[in-house]
């Protein structure tokens, strides 16, 4: 699998998504409290964009009646029938155990880290000599 540069870290802030096109994929990459998540845009139910979905947390119940929400912001749930993805693994909350998106790894890595292409174009010396810029060719 190669590596893709897909933003600068300040272009997707905190709750933030952004979507990008990586080895002919559509991939929505997401920042949760600094951590960088990615997954397939699109929902293994239909289709639909998950890109365009809202942000959501988890609710659970022990019992009928009382509730714990958690996780604030950490699923996306699918804009058409609202089936709801764990943004960290995929899974979704429908049925997790036959239905997921494809996760992608992601993460921060400095400038200098990133691979260099190939290729060199031939670099020509220059100095400035009084007022005039000079080559030596």
């Amino acid at each position: 699998m190669s590596r893709h540069v897909v933003a600068p870290v300040s272009e997707i802030p905190p709750g933030g998504r952004k979507v990008v096109e990586a080895a002919g994929k559509r991939i929505v990459v997401f920042n949760l409290d600094g951590e960088f998540f990615a997954l397939l845009d699109r929902c293994p139910h239909q289709g639909s964009q998950l890109s365009g979905g809202i942000l959501c947390g988890l609710t659970q119940s022990d019992e009928p009646g009382h509730y714990r929400f958690s996780r604030a912001g950490e699923f996306v749930r699918c804009p058409w029938h609202q089936w709801e993805f764990d943004i960290r693994t995929g899974k979704s909350w429908f049925d997790p155990r036959r239905t997921k998106v494809r996760p992608f790894p992601a993460g921060v890595a400095e400038g200098s880290e990133l691979v260099e292409g190939p290729y060199t174009a031939e670099t020509i010396p220059v100095r400035v000599e009084e007022a005039y810029v000079v080559v030596e060719a």
